[in-house]
């Protein structure tokens, strides 16, 4: 069966064309699918800058410009694996909690196939559905999050699934295993100094910003990858751990962030995990006029496309 390819910016105009990732198929069926890449267009579960339910179109219109053959690295996705995009899901624009629920339900039925989804938020509690239904197939995960904020807040404002709660429940649940979590560019202010500490206890493994500065990811990322091995593993990148001046156009920015190598260096590295899902989270469009976070946000998709599993190499 011929393999999905992105349409060429030698056969069409990459300002024209269909608007899916890449320029990639649109598929309603999922059947012969390997990968699925999918919008989740929402911020009702944000506690400060809205936005988010634009990164979806945002990042797809970026994508345009992605050619199929990772030159640097050699991969050649399309050649090995069929990619689709399959539109966005139909969250409830107005309840955090059904919308929840549709992530989860939608997930379940997308997971019925052997295929890797991918998702384009939103904000970050889209992941905690995602979680619940791909540990559901898949067992407790291995997690790597990349993230400035460790996102296991107990409560905010009453409610306990938001933004900002997403690894507590998810630890809480069993979805993923705490001493195969890893949290990745962490930095900021906080509400005591407990923040990090306590998921720390709990087993996660944390990488705080201001120990990455300068530093070369590529080694990180090679021994958080032989210490997974083959275990079932889930990405979820948030655009907010790079630092503003790389991607402004999110909701909680936070400065001393890493750089757009070192996310590339970190993903590269990650080549040989059994990826089973991944997600980029919280970029918000209305924050960059100038577009750049949702192109920075797509050509990171397009590295985690790039490691998933029967990737080939030229």
């Amino acid at each position: 069966m011929a393999k999905n390819q992105p349409i060429s910016g030698n056969d069409l105009a990459r300002f024209s064309g269909p608007g899916t990732f890449m320029r990639l198929p649109s598929a309603a069926d999922l059947s012969g699918l390997d990968v699925a890449v999918l919008g989740v267009p929402m911020d009702i579960g944000t506690s400060w800058r809205s936005g988010t339910r634009f990164g979806p179109k945002q990042v797809r219109n970026e994508s345009a410009m992605i050619r199929p053959y990772n030159i640097q690295t050699g991969a050649a996705p399309f050649d090995s694996l069929q990619v689709a995009d399959i539109g966005d899901l139909a969250i409830n624009t107005f309840s955090l909690s059904d919308s929840l629920r549709i992530i989860t339900e939608s997930y379940g039925a997308i997971l019925n196939h052997p295929v890797v989804p991918v998702a384009i938020g939103g904000d970050h509690s889209i992941t905690l559905p995602i979680l619940r239904a791909v540990a559901a197939k898949h067992g407790p995960l291995a997690l790597v999050h990349v993230d400035a904020h460790a996102d296991v807040n107990d409560e905010m404002f009453g409610e306990r699934e938001t933004h900002g709660t997403v690894f507590r429940r998810a630890y809480e649940e069993g979805l993923i295993n705490p001493s195969k979590t890893y949290q990745i560019g962490l930095r900021g202010t906080g509400y005591s100094a407990e923040d990090f500490t306590e998921a720390a206890g709990w087993g996660f493994q944390q990488f705080l910003a201001p120990e990455l500065w300068g530093r070369d990811l590529g080694q990180i990322g090679a021994e958080i990858r032989r210490d997974i091995g083959d275990l079932p593993t889930y990405i979820s990148y948030d655009i907010d751990s790079l630092d503003p001046a790389f991607a402004p156009g999110t909701g909680t920015p936070e400065i001393g962030g890493l750089t757009t190598a070192q996310a590339m260096q970190l993903i590269r590295s990650l080549r040989g995990l059994n990826v089973v899902g991944c997600d980029m989270v919280e970029v918000s469009p209305p924050y960059d006029t100038s577009g750049n976070t949702g192109l920075v946000a797509a050509n990171l998709m397009f590295e985690m496309l790039c490691i998933l599993p029967g990737v080939a190499y030229r």
